[in-house]
């Protein structure tokens, strides 16, 4: 749209831009048409838009998307959308973008999420967006300037900080132009950037737990010009020879920290990982009859029997919980899988790996009941497994170094999710999904 129109749309509506909702409308045509092209080949067909408002924007992604997403919380904006962007590919949200349900985007491949973020929101909208549960595996986003920076900052720099650290952890971060105020209606008081996020991939990723990262990284630049080794006293005891490791000088500030050296940090403080290859796991025979015992990396690497057990965890709606398993993980990773589930260790029975396992991955204890089993076949990678239900609200302490994220999703959403996309599933839940929930499941 250009400036001629969208103020003739604003008078035709009868209202002005708001500023309390960050409304400072696009009108160049040309970068809208940028910035929509940027997206080319970073999704597999859907398109998120937030605050689209007029759709300046929109009228471009149409070209670029099978399934077009717009987030709108202004309500009069949400109406002029619903009657000049009607069409069976564009589905529209009235609803405020901070508590849009990520749910409804989930199962539909990659995603790439736009928006020109009003500037007051900015970061928790990042954050949701960015997280471990979005399937977003771009974003492409118009930030105040400043701010911009601060989240393509590099080391050692004046901008870089906490939300430096924690956001290039996970994704590739970059600016590709930069905004004056004259390209909106009304000219903000500040100057803006586009910047594109693209998720890293488990290449060079440092397994850790997520959450000991980001609390080390805040507290360490809480106080930036003082050293880190005053900010994490839990490191005191290693410090010198972490430093010594890592080619850091002792007293160090935040800022002068690399991202290996970070990650190394939050290993040396987090949880040990635990040495899975090295677990006994019981050998049994055709008759599910334990043989012998031997280390877990035997067991798979020889193709022998044995056993595990998969826990489906559902809330008072009747909804299921499903966890998406670490990108590092060895099987399956970055996939959607039971509530919780894991091999019997050597010498215990299903039902007590099940509770195991359910404090383990996802830190809760239910009562468990027995709802099926499958048998060793080279479909179950030779493992016996026995199914088990509980009931369970959460909020649940997701073992990090196993588990990505976490969230309860309605059947009929997980059925329809694994028809689309059954890539998108251990091979392991897709056979119990289908035995257990035939009428959902089709």
């Amino acid at each position: 749209m250009t400036l001629t129109e969208i103020r003739a749309a604003l008078q035709s509506l009868g209202v002005r831009p708001r500023q309390s909702l960050g409304q400072n409308f696009l009108h160049d045509q040309n970068l809208a048409c940028a910035l929509a092209e940027s997206l080319d080949g970073t999704h597999d067909g859907t398109i998120v838009e937030i605050g689209p408002g007029l759709g300046a924007l929109t009228e471009h992604l149409i070209h670029h998307a099978q399934r077009l997403v717009l987030i709108e919380k202004d309500h009069v904006m949400a109406r002029w959308l619903a009657e000049h962007h009607s069409s069976p590919q564009v589905e529209l949200f009235h609803a405020d973008a901070l508590k849009f349900d990520l749910r409804e985007i989930c199962g539909g491949g990659r995603v790439a999420v736009i928006g020109n973020l009003p500037y007051y929101v900015s970061t928790p909208l990042i954050a949701k967006f960015a997280s471990a549960v979005s399937p977003a595996s771009t974003l492409v986003l118009t930030l105040q300037r400043e701010v911009a920076g601060r989240i393509c900052a590099r080391p050692g720099s004046a901008d870089f900080g906490a939300m430096s650290v924690c956001i290039q952890r996970r994704w590739e971060a970059r600016i590709i132009r930069h905004l004056p105020p004259t390209v909106f209606y009304p000219e903000p008081k500040v100057f803006s950037a586009a910047v594109v996020l693209t998720r890293h991939g488990a290449e060079g990723l440092r397994p850790l737990d997520e959450g000991v990262f980001d609390d080390l990284v805040r507290r360490g630049f809480a106080e930036r010009r003082k050293q880190l080794r005053k900010l994490l006293p839990e490191l005191h005891p290693a410090w010198p020879d972490l430093c010594a490791r890592l080619d850091m000088a002792e007293d160090i500030r935040a800022e002068a920290l690399t991202m290996r050296q970070w990650e190394e940090l939050a290993v040396t403080a987090g949880p040990p990982a635990t040495a899975s290859a090295e677990e006994l796991c019981d050998v049994v025979d055709a008759g599910d009859r334990v043989i012998e015992s031997r280390p877990r990396q035997f067991v798979h690497v020889n193709n022998l029997r044995h056993r595990a057990v998969h826990i489906l965890i559902f809330n008072a709606k009747g909804e299921l919980f499903l966890q998406k398993r670490a990108l590092w993980k060895e099987l399956n990773p970055s996939l959607w899988d039971s509530s919780s589930a894991g091999h019997v260790d050597a010498g215990e029975t299903y039902a007590q790996a099940a509770s195991r396992e359910l404090l383990e991955e996802i830190g809760a204890t239910a009562p468990l009941e027995k709802i099926g089993r499958l048998e060793a076949s080279q479909e179950t990678s030779w493992e016996f497994v026995e199914i088990f239900r509980g009931h369970h609200e959460g909020p649940f302490r997701l073992a990090r170094l196993e588990v990505e994220a976490g969230a309860f999703f309605p059947l009929r959403k997980i059925a329809g999710w694994i028809r689309a996309r059954p890539q998108d599933f251990t091979p392991h839940f897709r056979r119990i999904f289908s035995d257990n929930f035939s009428e959902v499941a089709g």
